[in-house]
């Protein structure tokens, strides 16, 4: 396990608030926000991870196609979905998980994450990012 990623699983294990982390060459970045609101905030944000190891408490396929938009080297997380880890090593991604699950499950548990479902067809991270807006948009609007 190379320094970064061993900095960013430090991170996430020393402090319950954060749900994910990514460090380049003693640069740290750390989110306490839930789902893929971080991810995409640095990504609107010009947030430059490039070559950055990152470790996430669940990564979908949803966050895993933000994080190759990111450009991180390596993702890290507990829990992965397999289209998650299919879409970080089909961009030259490492992908580290303690458990592989064939899908990521909405917060109530009765059924799959949304994000995840509004990416599950899609191979492009440009387009996955894009529809993840739509349907944040969407959701937000019925609040």
């Amino acid at each position: 396990m190379n320094k970064d990623l061993e900095q960013a699983k430090a991170l996430l294990e020393n402090n319950e608030e954060y749900t994910c982390a990514a460090c380049r060459a003693g640069e740290s970045f750390a989110s306490e926000e839930h789902g893929v609101r971080p991810l995409m905030r640095w990504l609107n944000e010009g947030t430059d991870l490039s070559g950055a190891s990152a470790a996430d408490r669940i990564v979908g396929k949803a966050a895993a196609f933000l994080y190759v938009l990111l450009g991180v080297r390596t993702v890290y997380a507990p829990l992965m979905s397999v289209p998650a880890r299919e879409t970080l090593c089909a961009h030259g991604i490492e992908a580290i998980a303690d458990a592989v699950v064939p899908a990521i499950r909405n917060r109530t548990d009765t059924g799959f994450c949304p994000m995840e479902s509004a990416v599950w067809d899609i191979s492009d991270p440009h387009e996955a990012k894009a529809a993840l807006e739509r349907k944040i948009s969407e959701m937000m609007a019925k609040k």
